[in-house]
């Protein structure tokens, strides 16, 4: 008689033991359930609410497939915005892949400080731009906040820009002008209330670079020559002959870069530097204002 050969036993297919797997994203997540609760709702298109509301549900193969390629993807280390394509910012969600970087919290700030700058002038017809956009976060935030405001948004990368004109037109800001260039290369001698950036500004050499998710975002986004400097001198340097006179200019830029920022920013003439720190209490942002035109 042919023996019979018990086959392995099957991986539950339910919902409980897909969450189950969390355990393989702990060398690379902080928050594996969270990760595991995302990507399988993702997948089952439903709410976490509704995971945990139904743990005994059964999914069907293709989806569980689906979402077993989703953690081999985050056991890369890719980062979990990519695996849904989304990500939250203030109170509004950006289409995010990997031509742009991911929106952070530190930028979130460097909103919040500019419309500081920007209160009690909402009605005002003001130009302001948005130099390397990627997502284009920023240029939308400032356009939800008043339809007065005439943004402009500009980054080196089309692709970008694309993304970008996406976000913009699904967010109801499709008044932004997006605008390629490099830096503020194509926008001439036209003038500005306010110039508002989130440039690269990771040096080349730095270890962090190789962590948390970064090796997945755009290079060109994150990184810049002098010791991560470039950019931001640039567009200090370049910024003087687009900014009016009082008008503002608003940097993010690394935890340990704030002293050399002021020091650029006193060099070119800039006045009023007044810096800010994120709720880790590491300075994040700095601003100056153009006292006098070039």
């Amino acid at each position: 008689m042919r023996a019979v050969v018990a086959e392995p036993h099957a991986e539950a297919a339910d919902i409980a033991g897909l969450l189950a797997r969390s355990d393989a994203l702990r060398q690379v997540s902080d928050s594996p359930e969270l990760d595991c609760q995302l990507l399988l709702a993702e997948v089952l298109g439903c709410s976490r609410a509704s995971l945990l509301a139904h743990p005994a549900r059964r999914v069907e193969p293709a989806r569980q497939q689906q979402y077993a390629d989703l953690l081999a993807r985050r056991r890369q280390g890719e980062p979990i915005a990519y695996l849904l394509g989304r990500k939250g910012f203030l109170d509004f969600e950006l289409a995010v892949d990997r031509r742009v970087l991911i929106p952070r919290p530190e930028t979130e700030l460097l909103v919040e400080k500019t419309l500081e700058c920007l209160a009690g002038r909402e009605a005002e017809p003001l130009h302001l731009l948005d130099l390397g956009t990627g997502s284009g976060a920023i240029a939308i935030a400032l356009a939800r906040h008043s339809g007065s405001w005439q943004v402009a948004a500009s980054d080196c990368s089309e692709a970008s820009l694309e993304l970008a004109r996406h976000n913009a037109a699904n967010l109801g800001a499709g008044q932004i002008r997006f605008v390629q260039s490099s830096w503020l290369a194509a926008f001439g001698s036209r003038q500005f209330a306010l110039i508002v950036s989130n440039p690269p500004y990771i040096a080349a050499d730095d270890p962090h670079l190789q962590q948390d998710g970064l090796p997945f975002e755009p290079r060109q986004a994150l990184v810049a020559e002098q010791a991560g400097l470039a950019g931001i001198r640039d567009i200090i340097s370049q910024s003087r002959r687009c900014l009016q006179k009082g008008g503002w200019l608003l940097l993010e830029h690394g935890f340990d870069q704030a002293a050399a920022v002021a020091a650029l920013l006193m060099e070119s003439g800039y006045t009023e530097i007044r810096g800010w720190q994120d709720l880790a209490g590491l300075d994040r942002v700095t601003a100056a204002r153009m006292s006098t035109p070039e």
